[in-house]
């Protein structure tokens, strides 16, 4: 803490808050860096941001000398209810989740296991400087569980939309059911700016189009549709062709992965003006496929980063953003590589990265009104500051100190729409014990439910061996299969 930094109280809700003397990320169009500047909020907005500026009376200022101010995050792709069983499933492969999750675990999930897993998961959010996070819900096996989901995000001053899913059935099944699209209209219609609605599907692929009636579900209700597209294994190109055919890519859509996909697939996807949603550390490790850098930034697609889930890994977008400049540039090094060439200069750079991560989810989400530092717009402000660490100083790049060098200890404030949520380091208002009661009680639930050979048999898979049977991919909502995937295909698939 510096000398003129008043003690760690937390500004009084209700009154102006500037951000003085930082250095100011605005991500805006020209992605302008103010050194020495100030942010103004008053009220739910952006009053100002510059050098010097003038303050109602009563501002409470904060001390940003040092820091870094940026919008705040946005995640457009987490599966929140599973944060309950965090770091689970820490050495799964994408085969055992679907596994684990689908047909053994997350059938077992109650109501109040999913308010548990969003609420620890929202508190994160906004721990780590994501102000935005999009739930990818797909275990609201019923409208209880819905409503549980709803409830509990909305406990958290945080900006959240519920993507409605449901991997137990089939979507044409549940868009029809009237209680579901009772709750979806009432999201659609509350008039809540911190709570948006979309809906949750993936297209398998097979030539009867199943999903086409909740796409047209999607569409009489006017919400968006979210899905895992280019999934090895799961999803293809024959889904976005489905998609495209039946004139369901909209540029509302967001395609979640896409990393298993040809150039068909790309095209399709940047003519009708959709999204794709990167989760470079999910992709990485689970085998989705690699990461779409090249391909989005050949074909010039929007983008925005996502964490997945953490039942695997990290809920921060400092390591979303660091994984996927990692990603790329191992790629690109290898692709030259073998050719016998070498990289002498780098396409995707840190602040590509940061502007995925903040402004990037915005458009992604069609929410102009947030993502970048102007006045008029939502205060949803970070601060990224941490005088007692050795690696807060020098600052030099802020965009490569953002993506390579800050992370979640960093964050010393947080404002979603001009609240204050977190301030010198800590929480405001958020007590986490009643917290972790839920969550123990969502573990015992499932570990008297599964037994405890199968719980802990799921969380310590066996190694592979020769004998090692080849699974079937379970996530698929009817009895389609792609052959290509399996084994007996393998020699065409890898071109062996």
């Amino acid at each position: 803490m510096s000398q003129s930094e008043p003690p760690a109280e937390p500004p009084v809700a209700g009154r102006p808050v500037v951000l003085r003397g930082g250095t100011v990320l605005t991500m805006g169009d020209a992605s302008t860096v103010l050194p020495d500047a100030d942010v103004l909020v008053v009220g739910d907005r952006l009053a100002a941001v510059g050098s010097g500026l003038d303050v109602p009376e009563g501002t409470r200022e904060i001390d940003a000398r040092g820091g870094i101010v940026m919008p705040g995050m946005i995640d457009t792709h987490r599966h929140m209810w599973q944060t309950a069983m965090r770091g689970y499933g820490a050495d799964w492969t994408l085969t055992q989740y679907f596994v684990w999750y689908y047909l053994e675990h997350g059938k077992h999930f109650r109501p109040q296991d999913i308010a548990a897993g969003n609420r620890l998961s929202a508190i994160e959010s906004l721990d780590a400087g994501v102000t935005t996070t999009v739930d990818w819900s797909h275990g609201l096996q019923s409208v209880e569980h819905a409503e549980a989901a709803v409830e509990a995000l909305r406990s958290v001053p945080g900006r959240f939309v519920l993507a409605y899913g449901n991997i137990q059935a089939g979507p044409w099944e549940w868009t029809a059911d009237p209680a579901v699209r009772a709750l979806l209209e009432r999201l659609r219609d509350g008039g809540d700016d911190l709570m948006g609605v979309q809906i949750a599907f993936d297209v398998t692929g097979d030539p009867s189009f199943p999903e086409r009636a909740a796409f047209e579900a999607a569409r009489e209700l006017g919400i968006p549709v979210t899905t895992h597209a280019g999934v090895w294994a799961a999803t293809n190109d024959d889904g976005i062709r489905l998609m495209h055919e039946h004139g369901f890519m909209t540029p509302e859509t967001i395609y979640v992965h896409a990393a298993t996909l040809t150039a068909d697939s790309y095209q399709r996807i940047a003519a009708t003006g959709g999204s794709i949603s990167v989760a470079t550390e999910s992709e990485c490790s689970a085998g989705q496929g690699h990461a779409p850098t090249a391909q989005v930034l050949q074909y010039g697609i929007p983008v925005s980063l996502s964490m997945d889930t953490s039942v695997w890994w990290s809920g921060d977008m400092f390591s979303a953003m660091r994984a996927t400049l990692n990603a790329d540039r191992m790629a690109e090094h290898m692709d030259a590589h073998l050719k016998g060439d070498t990289i002498t200069h780098l396409r995707l750079r840190a602040q590509r990265v940061v502007e995925w991560a903040t402004r990037g989810g915005a458009a992604a989400l069609g929410r102009d009104d947030i993502g970048s530092l102007q006045a008029g717009k939502r205060a949803d402000v970070v601060l990224i500051k941490n005088d007692r660490s050795p690696v807060s100083f020098p600052l030099l790049n802020p965009y490569g100190h953002v993506a390579f060098q800050a992370q979640r200890a960093d964050v010393h404030t947080v404002l979603v729409n001009g609240r204050v949520v977190k301030f010198a380091h800590e929480l405001v208002g958020i007590d986490l014990a009643p917290v972790r009661t839920e969550i123990e009680d969502t573990l015992d639930h499932l570990r008297s439910t599964l037994g405890e050979e199968v719980w802990a048999h799921g969380m310590f898979p066996e190694l592979p061996s020769a004998e090692a049977e080849v699974l079937d991919n379970p996530y698929r909502y009817s009895d389609y299969k792609d052959q290509s995937k399996r084994a007996g295909g393998e020699e065409r698939v890898l071109g062996r």
